[in-house]
């Protein structure tokens, strides 16, 4: 008899192993949000006035099963402030649904999805650059703050019921402040607040000064939460990737690129005008050599950062402005590639199908075969 128990509680100690082995993952310590390959659908939920029918018909089903078709296996969803909450804080409803019908059809198509808040009325990663910066109040006003947790309250009142391995969260994008402890510190605030909702969700962390690179080595992350992924962005050098580019400074050169090499000559150096021969000389332009092993250096801090903390990479953004020179910009997106295959870097491309994405959505059809082609590993 006592050898007929001890075989019925080892056969019983053997299921329970195999219910645990079975159980979904959100019952476990880490979850399996796990990514590689995918783009932002930018300019529909954030950055864009779009409104009513053209918002609805902008993002579809055929969108996700063309991602899904195409090897992508998660998408970036951008979303502002403006079109989700009026200036009381009262829900926009439309927007919300379309939010939640994306992740529904993202699902569908098997691709996870990051759900970005990407500007907020007291923060907007490019106000100083648009002489606004006296609107970003985000790190100076403790309401700022509470409105920003409140917004994540929202969202994780109406995301909770999505799979821990399905949709993960990035409470803010490209924090500008001024000390890199002022972004330190809202991180601790909001995920405090967010792991008292939802104790185990993927939330997606960047640094400070436009989630760079540069400053990912001051970023503190909170301890002992393997759910979290680090995120920066990468559009180096932005005399290439930003070539033309009205809204920033240097694309006001109109001289050659190159690339890889010292990327302007000496002799389209001496024809640029004063105020772009500043900026060339402050960015080492005529000097610096850009090539794989420059951007190789450049990632350094960031994979030190993930492997400090145990934690997945993420390059969040990254891409070419369409009228750049395609032999130029497809040297560059085939080095960046190679690298983020070699440390084993996530990546969402800026964009799927606006001003630096692949595909055009007036023409249905690929506005760059080439570009989704390399990115395909077509």
């Amino acid at each position: 008899m006592k050898k007929t128990l001890f075989s019925l509680a080892i056969a019983a100690s053997a299921l329970l192993s195999l219910a645990a082995c079975s159980t979904k993952s959100e019952t476990s310590d880490v979850n399996n949000f796990h990514i590689q390959r995918g783009t932002n659908l930018s300019h529909w939920l954030s950055q864009s006035e779009e409104r009513g029918e053209a918002r609805r018909q902008h993002i579809q089903e055929d969108d996700f099963n063309r991602l899904e078709s195409l090897g992508f296996d998660f998408v970036r969803i951008p979303i502002d402030e403006v079109q989700f909450w009026d200036e009381n804080g009262k829900k926009l409803p439309e927007a919300w649904e379309l939010l939640t019908n994306a992740i529904n059809m993202a699902e569908k198509h098997h691709l996870r999805t990051i759900v970005d808040l990407h500007i907020i009325r007291s923060h907007y990663f490019n106000a100083v650059l648009e002489g606004k910066g006296d609107q970003n109040t985000l790190f100076s006003s403790e309401k700022a703050q509470q409105d920003l947790i409140e917004m994540w309250y929202q969202l994780s009142d109406v995301l909770k019921g999505y799979s821990n391995d399905s949709v993960a969260y990035e409470f803010m994008n490209e924090p500008v402040a001024d000390d890199h402890e002022q972004w330190n510190d809202l991180i601790i605030k909001v995920h405090k607040a967010l792991r008292e909702r939802e104790p185990q969700r993927t939330l997606v962390i960047g640094s400070n000064m436009w989630q760079s690179y540069e400053t990912i080595k001051y970023l503190k992350v909170p301890e002992n939460d393997k759910n979290i992924i680090l995120s920066f962005h990468y559009y180096n050098p932005m005399i290439l990737t930003h070539y033309g580019a009205w809204w920033t400074p240097i694309g006001k050169y109109t001289g050659k690129v190159n690339y890889p090499g010292v990327l302007v000559s000496k002799e389209d150096y001496e024809a640029a005008p004063d105020s772009v021969k500043q900026l060339l000389d402050e960015n080492h332009y005529t000097t610096q050599v850009w090539d794989i092993n420059k951007i190789r250096e450049d990632f350094k801090d960031a994979i030190a950062a993930a492997k400090k903390y145990n934690l997945q990479l993420f390059c969040g953004e990254w891409g070419v402005y369409e009228p750049v020179d395609r032999e130029l910009a497809y040297k560059w997106t085939k080095d960046m590639l190679t690298v983020f295959k070699e440390n084993n870097i996530a990546w969402t491309t800026w964009c799927y199908d606006a001003d630096f994405g692949f595909w055009d959505q007036k023409k249905n059809d690929f506005k760059d075969k080439g570009l989704v082609d390399l990115l395909t590993e077509k």
